[in-house]
């Protein structure tokens, strides 16, 4: 399983010219080695933000339709996830969010993390890839 950072699914969904071509990329590598590409609750928490803040219902209803989408597999949160993260923190001086992200992928033991979020290769609880 790899796990989506929430700025590749926003970059993917909002197709940004300079991140699209990317990840449309990367994303066929995985799926070609058979590997699951997945995101956590807190992803579809932070992507309906704009939508919602702006009104857009077109942008919102592509993200609902991403979030439903039978090859992206949707990760509970739970209390396990909420106390790695913490230490994760507590350990790497990283964000809560991105460390609620990490903490995800690394208690579903997600075998890797791809983000374009240089810092967050800090965390050493699981393979991260920071795509350029």
């Amino acid at each position: 399983m790899v796990y989506l950072d929430t700025n590749c699914v926003i970059y993917f969904v909002e197709q940004n010219p300079a991140w699209l071509p990317k990840l449309i990329a990367r994303f066929a590598r995985l799926r070609a080695a058979n590997d699951q590409l997945v995101v956590g609750d807190l992803t579809r928490a932070e992507c309906l933000v704009g939508p919602f803040m702006t009104g857009d219902t077109v942008v919102e209803a592509s993200y609902r339709a991403f979030f439903n989408d039978p090859d992206i597999r949707m990760l509970p949160m739970t209390a396990a996830i909420c106390e790695r993260a913490a230490r994760i923190r507590a350990t790497h001086k990283l964000e809560l969010v991105d460390s609620l992200h990490l903490a995800t992928a690394a208690e579903y033991a997600c075998g890797l993390f791809l983000t374009n979020d240089g810092q967050l290769a800090r965390c050493t609880d699981i393979a991260v890839e920071v795509l350029k």
